[in-house]
């Protein structure tokens, strides 16, 4: 037989081999073997090879035989199977050279893996870069049941599952680590994520990290850990905590926090399921933004861990660039320690806004309103701004301009009440046009309760004006009307009521 090395060629009418010239021996025998092809050397000038190996020689040695003839067509039929999915013949030849084991492979059974792979939605260019990678994933025996199960398990996954995040799983995995990945999920079942909700598990968890290169005592530790904050519910919320590993990063970022809390195993959970993300920082980022706020603004740890209940993202504001400046304005603006902790509990956005495209256009506005410059009305009304957007805080300006008020109209009010410049500047035209036009009364009435813009125009505002009026007529306080309790408001209105019914009864009897 000859040994040249000329490719295949191709057959364009049947997009498979002619017969003619016979196959190179070389793109069905890994080329080391050639010479014991060619000279037929007994078995035993052979070297110790591992099974595999001595299975090819064994094939070599027969290339007269019978069964060559199948063999031949096997090596066809991988060819044209390769072919198909994106491989050219040179790209194939290098490919069953570089990994003979191939050609050991039931023909049946390399193409029934390829199919399920782009069951999977594994195809086109994506399944080629994974052979390529990872050519084990078309004849590694630990591979069928990880895709038997994504593709025809009990938990109905077939189709949901990205394709990237299979791709990724047999891209970064070794076979072997593939054994009981069906079991290790089924762990997060019995832990509480539903059915339906292992999709999302499964979607936005490293599949690798998660569960591949965990052992099962492993995941049952982390998943006993996790119960303690929230289990299922954390998990459902950050999927990627499953990659973390247990004892080096989660143990002790959540040992941080439940340390900080003072042992507040319920206030530690309520963190962890506002942002999960947390575990993400290390102990050492942790630690440093603590001892920042304590150093430079003079706050205890119990009311630090208070702030962070409020607002976890604070550990998300860089020290240099937002902690340090704010804390450091707070501080100009004459605000004690206390009064930097009572601000940041109401106001913790101003911790993480962009100073440039955020705060200091905010800033401006309320200087040109009349707010002066490091006073503790100017930090109030900052702090009271950072729940709205510049542009809602500019139309909310307009409004109150609109309606006849002053700047210094503006500045009473908002010093009274600062959360009128946060409000939805068309709710609040809303309100201030209800007030003028139906209940008759002067804008200028705001000076003196700013609060009214606050309440709900029509179960509170327009509610309790057409209840009273039937009572007491147009010249009712704003004040009374509003700011006392709903059950008293109910009481107070069934008893003016009655009073009426009552005095008609006694003129009846005279």
């Amino acid at each position: 037989m000859s040994t040249s090395t000329k490719s295949f060629p191709f057959s364009p009418s049947t997009c498979c081999f002619s017969r003619a010239p016979s196959p190179p021996i070389r793109t069905l025998f890994p080329s080391p073997l050639l010479s014991f092809a060619a000279q037929k050397l007994p078995l035993h000038f052979l070297g110790p090879q591992d099974s595999k190996l001595l299975l090819l020689k064994c094939n070599a040695l027969a290339v007269n035989d019978s069964s060559t003839n199948s063999f031949v067509d096997s090596g066809m039929l991988l060819f044209s199977l390769f072919r198909e999915i994106g491989f050219n013949e040179r790209d194939t030849e290098a490919l069953l050279d570089a990994h003979p084991v191939i050609n050991l492979t039931p023909f049946e059974s390399i193409r029934t893996r390829i199919h399920s792979l782009q069951s999977l939605g594994v195809s086109g260019l994506s399944l080629s870069r994974l052979i390529v990678k990872r050519p084990e994933v078309l004849t590694a025996a630990e591979i069928d049941s990880a895709v038997c199960f994504l593709l025809k398990g009990d938990l109905e996954l077939a189709g949901k599952i990205k394709p990237s995040q299979i791709e990724h799983l047999f891209n970064s995995t070794e076979p072997r680590f593939l054994a009981g990945f069906e079991a290790k999920v089924r762990m997060l079942i019995e832990c509480g994520i539903t059915r339906e909700t292992i999709v999302h598990v499964l979607n936005n968890a490293n599949l690798t990290k998660a569960f591949c290169l965990k052992s099962f005592e492993d995941i049952e530790r982390m998943l006993t850990f996790l119960n303690r904050f929230g289990g299922a519910d954390l998990i459902l919320r950050r999927p990627a905590l499953l990659n973390y590993d247990l004892d080096a990063q989660l143990i002790p970022r959540v040992g941080f926090l439940f340390e900080l809390s003072g042992g507040d195993e319920t206030g530690t959970a309520t963190v962890l399921r506002k942002l999960p993300f947390v575990v993400a920082y290390t102990v050492d980022h942790l630690k440093d933004h603590v001892e920042f706020l304590k150093s430079f603004a003079g706050l205890s740890e119990e009311e630090i861990f208070r702030i962070v209940l409020v607002y976890p993202n604070m550990f998300s504001a860089s020290r240099e660039r937002k902690l340090h400046p704010r804390i450091d304005f707070l501080k100009k603006c004459g605000l004690s320690s206390h009064d930097i902790f009572r601000f940041l509990i109401k106001a913790p956005l101003f911790l993480s806004l962009s100073f440039e495209g955020n705060l200091a256009y905010k800033l401006v506005f309320l200087v040109k309103i009349g707010y002066k410059k490091n006073t503790k009305e100017l930090a109030m009304a900052m702090g009271a701004v950072t729940r709205t957007s510049c542009k809602n805080m500019q139309e909310v300006i307009g409004v109150f301009l609109n309606y006849g008020l002053t700047f210094d109209d503006i500045l009473e009010m908002s010093m009274k009440h600062p959360q009128v410049l946060q409000y939805n500047h068309e709710s609040l035209e809303e309100k201030m046009n209800y007030l003028v036009e139906e209940m008759g009364r002067e804008v200028g009435e705001l000076l003196a309760f700013p609060a009214f813009l606050g309440y709900k125009f029509d179960g509170r505002i327009k509610h309790r004006y057409e209840e009273k009026r039937k009572i007491l007529g147009e010249g009712m306080s704003l004040n009374k009307l509003l700011s006392v309790s709903a059950a008293r408001f109910s009481t107070k209105s069934k008893r003016k009521q009655r009073v009426p019914a009552i005095n008609g009864l006694n003129e009846s009897d005279d």
